[in-house]
């Protein structure tokens, strides 16, 4: 689990490739190994992808404002005591 937690802190740039080549190679045979970051990494990736090439979608006005209502009581509920 250790190993897990170092890892996701590097995890962004190991997608993006910024990452050192041996912090690399240590992620990639952590990755061979744990089948819950490869996950991870796997579901990271695709999701990265979907926002680059993915195309926006418009909501009903209604739909929209019920949705965005939502969202602010739930952040308001978690962030104002």
């Amino acid at each position: 689990m250790k190993k897990c937690n170092q890892n996701i802190q590097n995890i962004c740039d190991y997608i993006d490739g910024e990452l050192d080549g041996s912090l690399c190679e240590e992620i990639d045979k952590h990755l061979k190994e744990c089948r819950n970051c490869r996950i991870m990494v796997d579901t990271l990736r695709q999701t990265v992808v979907l926002c680059r090439e993915g195309r926006q979608e418009h909501l009903p006005a209604e739909i929209e404002n019920k949705l965005n209502d939502a969202l602010r009581r739930k952040w308001e509920k978690k962030f104002k005591k």
